[in-house]
């Protein structure tokens, strides 16, 4: 009985080991090509071309000139691999890790820095596509509650106010709701848009199927974001 168990055991992991190495293997293919590697917010970005043939280091790659000015630490990148099931890594001439990527989200991988913070990975023509949602969010838009009604306006813009959000500003009489909340910057993250006050507090919207964007949590009365023709 016990050798039946022993010979189970050996039999499944033999079984799954082809499945591990098959993942390995479907990662990197769908890792070869060009990705977008920037801060959080995208206010620093860098182009990384991940290759699928090897050098000494490791797989091949090549990074836009411009990277070691906007992200320092590129300059010792010289190289990338998979690391596991699911970590993508980008590597310095030993083989060393520079950053270690894992997917959060499809075509969205997420890399932690200490000391720094997170950076992340993106499909290069998915990235270029929330650039361009991004200035078509430039101008007025009004703030209505669930019935239509109108408590605010306000305006987006392409000026930097902090390295990582752009200005928003209210236009006059405004319903206390907005006006309290006093958002004086604004970015889209992931998909969200998010307004943020002088103290901190954060506003999320997430576009819905009427080209507007509601406020979440979603309620009865909802927040919503027009824009203004």
């Amino acid at each position: 009985m016990r050798s039946c168990c022993v010979t189970l055991v050996v039999a499944c992991a033999m079984a799954g080991a082809p499945l591990r190495a098959q993942d390995a293997s479907n990662l990197k293919k769908g890792m070869v090509g060009q990705w977008e590697l920037s801060t959080t917010e995208r206010s620093k970005t860098c182009v990384v071309t991940l290759k699928g043939d090897s050098s000494p280091q490791g797989l091949k790659l090549e990074l836009e000139p411009a990277c070691p000015k906007a992200l320092p630490f590129t300059q010792a990148i010289t190289a990338w691999s998979i690391k596991g099931l699911d970590i993508v890594r980008l590597q310095d001439a030993a083989g060393q890790s520079v950053i270690d990527f894992t997917e959060v989200e499809s075509g969205i991988f997420e890399g932690l820095r200490t000391g720094e913070g997170v950076y992340i990975l993106q499909n290069l023509a998915a990235a270029r596509s929330l650039t361009k949602s991004m200035d078509q969010m430039i101008g007025d838009w009004s703030v209505v509650r669930g019935n239509g009604r109108p408590i605010c306006g306000l305006t987006l813009t392409n000026t930097e106010a902090t390295p990582d959000n752009f200005a928003v500003f209210l236009k006059p009489r405004c319903d206390p709701l907005v006006a309290n909340f006093a958002p004086t910057v604004w970015r889209l993250e992931r998909g969200e848009l998010l307004m943020i006050s002088a103290s901190g507090e954060t506003w999320h919207f997430e576009a819905d199927d009427n080209a507007q964007w509601r406020r979440m949590p979603d309620s009865a009365d909802p927040v919503i974001l027009v824009r203004n023709n």
